[in-house]
């Protein structure tokens, strides 16, 4: 059972490659505690073991071995099934390549994980999403009509329409100019501050992470500092 505030819990999380000589250990043993309602920056070098912590306890991928909890679901126990199941009505996802659907208008991509999961918008709630974005006047744009800090902001309207108990955003700022970057940091910052949101944010950029409550940082798959933010945005 997971502890009450802990929107991600993870005990022992280990993600190896190979075995004998060849073995990499991606992630070593890794405990760790995500609060419901704080922005949680994860960075380290390459290679270091963020991307890998991010993609497990997101339920990306399998772990080697371990235990992991979305709120009080134990991923690591569950099938394909209930696992798509899960990442579908409880995560939020924002990556660096945006992924959004081409022939999609950007209405319809902030919408889909609800029409996957066969539920009906709050219309309220799109509406107060589009508009913090300010992306209201770009709703019947297709990505390819849109500018990369558009498209991102679309990508983040996704991945907050469903209201999921946590947010995971893949180095969300990679692709943007610093003006767009700080748009969407704002946004994200806000999300937490004002609307409780979760946010789980895989980056290696300082500044970025100073909009973050906490920054856990990640050297040879286990985390070397747990540091509360103190720049701010």
């Amino acid at each position: 059972m997971s502890q009450p505030g802990a929107a991600v819990r993870t005990e022992a999380l280990t993600k190896t490659y190979g075995t004998g000589e060849t073995l990499v250990r991606a992630l070593d043993a890794v405990t760790v505690e995500i609060h419901r309602g704080e922005f949680t920056a994860v960075m380290g070098p390459s290679g270091s073991g963020k991307s890998t912590l991010m993609h497990l306890t997101a339920g990306l991928d399998a772990a080697t071995s371990g235990r992991s909890w979305i709120g009080d679901v134990e991923i690591t126990a569950l099938d394909d099934k209930a696992l798509t199941l899960l990442r579908r009505e409880r995560v939020g996802f924002i990556f660096q390549a945006f992924n959004l659907l081409p022939t999609m208008d950007a209405r319809a991509n902030i919408l889909l994980p609800l029409k996957l999961a066969h539920r009906k918008p709050d219309q309220d709630w799109f509406n107060h999403v589009v508009d913090v974005l300010g992306i209201g006047d770009r709703l019947t744009h297709r990505p390819s009509e849109l500018s990369g800090g558009q498209q991102q902001r679309v990508a983040a309207a996704r991945a907050l329409i469903t209201r999921p108990d946590v947010v995971f955003a893949d180095e969300p700022t990679g692709a943007l100019d610093s003006a767009a970057s700080e748009q969407l940091l704002t946004f994200l910052r806000a999300s937490v501050s004002d609307l409780g949101q979760t946010i789980v944010m895989v980056t290696h950029d300082a500044t970025a992470a100073s909009y973050a409550d906490r920054i856990l940082r990640l050297a040879d798959g286990r985390i070397a500092a747990d540091e509360r933010a103190t720049i701010g945005a």
